[in-house]
């Protein structure tokens, strides 16, 4: 188990990392997503390692007699994609990798499978359509042309922050366009929400603005632009995210572009405000102020029901062990999730292995 020994030419083919089965030895690409050092009770370094592809993240253990632990120590740097060798298993503590060998990723590498895309969490879907449809809604949405134009602009002038970041530095769409995949979601959502209420209650005085909620919805997360770092290891929080936060500083970018738009309404301003600020619905949730306009609480809810539903179908998408009846509470949302009664899901398993 030397860290320096190379790869060679009667070294075994290369398999995907998320395509390894328990007790499975492999050789992989991966990115080195996470280096966090920390001490045993005894005092002695250790590193925890996090090594992953685009759907599997695995914990390597790096301890201080170990032949890693020097190159470990100085040499390896998250963010960058190597070439590992080791066998992978499932414990306890989550999945992890027993690391036998391990280089930086070479030229020639590409040859033999090595591609970014596959390594790097991202959205699903298609980032091109996402943002053509956010502009889509924009246009024919909001129907007060002064409101249209300042949403469309900051859309424009952001929109390569846009396609790339992720919606949060962990938890809830925490990957490449993951930003984008959630305020598009929570547009959908909340129109979708402005149809049903404005048909449901017509008496409202003043009625539902729909042209707001699609706005407010589609900013809702606009100051994630300056708050959050892309990296492909996933965002971090820049210094004015971590001081100011991504409230703040959306509201403070729609102030800034409407006074390039003097005939934007000053209450219609005034409310896109209010819907920013309070999207994250209470204080102990990072919100100043709850919402007190229909639009805002459209938009409140459907931000949070897409984040909660998304933290929620990411933790049943990981395979369940034999006769699993609830996920642990090691998820977002830190609480066990039911999957189905022991009986059904042996058999699920089962079924799955065989394939």
């Amino acid at each position: 188990m030397q860290p320096q020994l190379p790869f060679d030419s009667r070294d075994p083919q290369i398999a995907r990392l998320c395509d390894l089965q328990p007790k499975q030895s492999a050789d992989c690409f991966v990115l080195l997503a996470g280096k966090e050092k920390s001490k045993t009770r005894e005092g002695k370094p250790y590193y925890r390692v996090i090594l992953r592809d685009a759907k599997r993240a695995t914990t390597s253990m790096i301890w201080s007699d170990s032949t890693f632990f020097p190159e470990c120590d100085s040499v390896w740097r998250p963010g960058q994609f190597y070439k590992v060798r080791g066998r992978y298993q499932e414990t306890d503590f989550g999945p992890q990798f027993d690391l036998e060998k391990i280089r930086p990723v070479e030229a020639g590498d590409e040859d033999h499978g090595f591609r970014t895309g596959e390594l790097v969490p991202s959205t699903r879907f298609n980032v091109e359509e996402m943002f053509t449809e956010l502009i889509s809604i924009s246009s024919q949405q909001i129907t007060e042309g002064p409101l249209r134009k300042l949403v469309i602009e900051l859309l424009m002038e952001h929109q390569h922050d846009i396609r790339q970041i992720g919606a949060a530095a962990k938890n809830h769409h925490a990957f490449t366009g993951g930003y984008l995949e959630h305020v598009l979601s929570v547009t959908r959502l909340a129109m979708q929400f402005a149809d049903k209420y404005a048909d449901y209650y017509p008496d409202m005085q003043p009625p539902l603005s729909k042209s707001l909620v699609a706005a407010g919805a589609i900013l809702h997360d606009i100051g994630k632009i300056h708050e959050l770092k892309y990296a492909p290891t996933g965002s971090t929080y820049t210094a004015a995210g971590r001081l100011v936060g991504h409230i703040f500083i959306g509201r403070d970018m729609i102030r800034d572009k409407a006074r390039s738009i003097p005939d934007l309404n000053p209450e219609t301003l005034l409310r896109l405000e209010h819907i920013i600020i309070s999207h994250q619905s209470l204080p102990e949730w990072g919100s100043p102020i709850a919402p007190s306009t229909p639009e805002a609480l459209l938009v409140a809810e459907a931000d949070n029901l897409d984040a909660k539903f998304h933290e929620l179908a990411a933790t049943l998408m990981v395979p369940p062990t034999p006769g699993e009846e609830f996920t642990t509470r090691e998820n977002p949302l830190r609480r066990a999730i039911f999957r189905g009664l022991a009986e059904k899901n042996t058999q699920s398993a089962t079924t799955e292995s065989a394939k």
